[in-house]
């Protein structure tokens, strides 16, 4: 017999890690937190993070969201012991349903609750779903009763290679602060810093893993040129760290464009917003499940620039918002970059760039879209 609960509905949440380390799937997780302990309803979840401990600063725990953390020096070990916990937390409280963070926990996820009949849910991002999944994966995306994602193109993708049903599927794209996020002068120590003073800044932030090519930063390397051709002061800051950086230093230095790339290495979140008002357009042509970057960019008033067959079209409204070009086309970057270095297309006007960006996709508008999404998984019990 399964504990009584003061509150009307339970829920479990399972992520791999949140406060451990920082990117584009950390900070959506805790846009579900944040939003989830705002929710007007009665409602409680219990967290369960793999590889995080209780030493990382974590100011969503309180009342309504309890944390359980797993990490473990023996990666094998966390899996069990978190395996463990779940199945005895589900005997004692039988949680409403079960949220799965990640498609790699789905298989451990679906083998505890489908036999206790506990529905659950599994939130996918981007390209962990655009290739075949094993089957005990895919089964566990096929035996549950909901998928969350966060754009449409991730819902295509994920049903036409891993056979899933797209009525499932619950669109969940990412917010944008506009409160922290906001436009402002460039700052003078930062274009000393950079030596950026009277040029035209072209601007990256993303992670320089040699996994993490198709960010598209060589490419933008490569239309440097033709870009200098028309604006001979641009100069291209790339924010982030990897081990692709010597790579890309190197294609700069043999096309004749070092002087023109700025690596500025990793920038703590405390510093970003003045990084992005450095910038005079913002450029990813990328394969992005969603691409939050671009909507952070937009917030502060900068024109943004994306690949044209990725999720990025959500936040660039299709085109509405901003320049989608083919990823790896350097001739179209260039283009693109040269019209939007020019200012004179209205996707350049960064207080209607901002407006439009946070109307779609501002916190308020995330807090109404996961209440809903929790009221239909809760209609379902």
């Amino acid at each position: 017999m399964g504990e009584k609960s003061s509150y009307k509905d339970n829920h479990i949440f399972v992520f791999i890690e949140i406060f451990a380390c920082e990117g584009g799937i950390q900070s959506y997780v805790k846009d579900i937190f944040r939003a989830y302990s705002t929710l007007k309803t009665d409602i409680r979840g219990e967290v369960f993070l793999l590889r995080d401990t209780p030493n990382h600063d974590n100011p969503y725990a309180s009342e309504r969201l309890n944390f359980y953390y797993f990490k473990s020096l023996l990666p094998q070990l966390e899996r069990i012991t978190m395996a463990m916990a779940l199945l005895i937390r589900m005997l004692r409280q039988r949680p409403n349903h079960v949220f799965c963070g990640h498609v790699k926990l789905a298989p451990m996820v679906a083998m505890i609750c489908q036999p206790l009949k506990i529905p659950y849910t599994v939130i996918t991002y981007g390209k962990e779903v655009w290739e075949p999944l094993t089957q005990a994966t895919k089964s566990s995306l096929q035996n549950a009763v909901g998928i969350w994602t966060i754009s449409r193109y991730t819902r295509k993708v994920a049903c036409a290679v891993n056979q899933l049903d797209g009525a499932k599927f619950q669109i969940l794209p990412p917010a944008i602060n506009g409160d922290r996020l906001t436009p402002g002068d460039k700052s003078p120590a930062l274009l000393g810093r950079y030596d950026l003073a009277g040029k035209k800044v072209l601007m990256t932030v993303a992670r320089l893993w040699s996994g993490d090519i198709y960010k598209g930063v060589d490419v933008t390397i490569r239309a440097l040129a033709k870009i200098a051709s028309v604006f001979p002061q641009v100069k291209y800051v790339v924010i982030g760290r990897g081990d692709d950086q010597p790579r890309l230093a190197k294609l700069a230095e043999d096309l004749g464009v070092s002087d023109r790339v700025v690596f500025a290495g990793f920038v703590p979140n405390s510093e970003l917003i003045d990084h992005y008002r450095l910038a005079d357009a913002y450029v990813m042509p990328s394969q992005e499940g969603f691409g939050i970057v671009y909507l952070e960019a937009m917030a502060c008033g900068i024109p943004v620039l994306s690949g044209d067959d990725d999720g990025s079209a959500d936040p660039l409204q299709d085109g509405k918002l901003g320049w989608q070009v083919p990823h790896r086309d350097e001739n179209a970057v260039a283009n693109a970059c040269i019209e939007m270095l020019t200012g004179q297309d209205k996707r350049c006007d960064g207080k209607w760039l901002r407006e439009q960006a946070i109307a779609q996709f501002g916190m308020d508008g995330f807090n109404m879209r996961l209440g809903e999404a929790i009221l239909a998984v809760n209609a379902q019990t």
